[in-house]
């Protein structure tokens, strides 16, 4: 019985737990509508804005030329289905 407990416990270790992978997965489909959604915007220099998700929060960094680019990166992210939040973390030029 204890060799069949041990066994359990090493073969449980070698496993990724579904809901991890279902994770990632959902993050980069998010990262890839937000990067579409940058890119549909002909305002924004969507190649200067790097994008990060985790757990479908969004996290946008890089330099964009005014405030109203700042605002218009957030409200296009947001509008990506599966965004929880958005981090704002873009710098003006």
């Amino acid at each position: 019985m204890l060799a069949a407990l041990a066994l359990c416990g090493i073969t449980g270790c070698a496993t990724n737990s579904p809901t991890a992978v279902v994770g990632q997965t959902d993050d980069a489909g998010i990262t890839a509508g937000v990067k579409a959604a940058l890119l549909g915007d002909a305002s924004l220099k969507a190649n200067e804005i790097d994008v990060d998700t985790d757990l479908g929060v969004v996290k946008l960094s890089g330099f964009v030329s005014s405030a109203d680019d700042v605002a218009a990166a957030a409200a296009a992210a947001r509008t990506v289905r599966g965004v929880r939040s958005v981090r704002n973390e873009l710098r003006l030029k």
